[in-house]
């Protein structure tokens, strides 16, 4: 996810929230502590364990298109288990298809996404990849697409029918479309043709200070879970880069991103809140689509070692 026009960060965002919920919540002092002391902090919430972290697929050199193979998915999800229980995968081709098989294999439940394009032929090969790995048992929840109405790649009618098809397919699993968090109540048919809501929040693209960046990703949950009107509701990314200079007042750092990766394990660990963490590893090729931020994301640095 990138910026989105008309999609900026004020404080009124915080003092409009209509739908807001008690929340049990950890309050930190960041500013009195150390570099090191929050190091330590960042350490502890990631033996903590997460609920979920988004895949990240590609090394050096590699890129959506390149055939990844089993060997390499299996040594990226062997360093993951110890700290996530579910994966995300974002497509069913080209080597994707390992991540919920090989996930499995060692434990893990899957939200499994089919990517969907402006290329129809591919988007049958996606379709139907999903739907066979859903009744081979390897998909927990299935999502349908991933913020394809952002980039109008196809029109809502088209979407619809790929998620019903999908749905009548693979009867007892949950399927779901996942956007950004406005999307749900501004198109209240994927809302409502969804059996979950997948959410991006990423206050990060809204030009977010750090300061109210927690604030305003537990207002982003709560537009999708009014939203949803009842329906389970899971967070499919959200995350902060560590460096890449800045977006308005969203400011790339190491501190920043322990802060906020801090302060969203709390919150959705104490309040049982499903969330999968963008990212799992740094992707170099993601610099041209979303400037030099792309590129750093991970909790994991491209060489597949712990960041911080």
């Amino acid at each position: 996810m990138s910026y989105r026009e008309g999609h900026l960060f004020t404080t009124s965002n915080l003092e409009q929230n209509p739908h807001h919920t008690e929340y049990k919540e950890v309050h930190i002092p960041y500013a009195t502590l150390s570099v090191e002391d929050l190091k330590s902090l960042w350490h502890k919430t990631l033996q903590k364990g997460m609920h979920g972290i988004c895949f990240s697929i590609y090394e050096d050199g590699q890129k959506p298109g390149s055939i990844i193979t089993a060997e390499q998915v299996e040594r990226r999800i062997l360093i993951l288990k110890p700290y996530a229980k579910w994966v995300r995968s974002f497509s069913c081709i080209e080597g994707n298809e390992h991540v919920p098989r090989i996930a499995k294999k060692h434990g893990m439940k899957t939200l499994v996404g089919a990517w969907l394009g402006d290329d129809l032929e591919l988007n049958e090969k996606e379709i139907e990849a999903l739907i066979q790995m859903a009744k081979e048992g390897l998909v927990d929840v299935a999502a349908v697409g991933n913020e394809v109405m952002y980039r109008k790649d196809l029109t809502e009618e088209q979407l619809l029918n790929y998620i019903q098809r999908v749905k009548d397919a693979i009867p007892g699993i949950p399927v779901g479309y996942v956007d950004a968090y406005y999307e749900f109540s501004h198109r209240p048919r994927i809302t409502e043709i969804c059996d979950v809501i997948l959410t991006n929040c990423y206050p990060y693209w809204e030009g977010c200070p750090i300061e109210y960046s927690f604030e305003h990703m537990k207002s982003m949950y709560e537009s999708a879970k009014h939203a949803g009107q009842g329906k389970r509701v899971i967070i499919t990314e959200t995350g902060w880069p560590s460096e890449g200079g800045a977006f308005k007042a969203s400011i790339a750092t190491h501190e920043n991103a322990m802060r906020y990766f801090i302060d969203c394990q709390n919150w959705c660990n104490l309040n049982g809140i499903e969330n999968f963490y963008f990212a799992s590893f740094d992707e170099s090729w993601k610099v041209g689509p979303e400037g030099d931020v792309g590129a750093y994301w991970g909790l994991w640095n491209k060489h597949e070692q712990i960041k911080f």
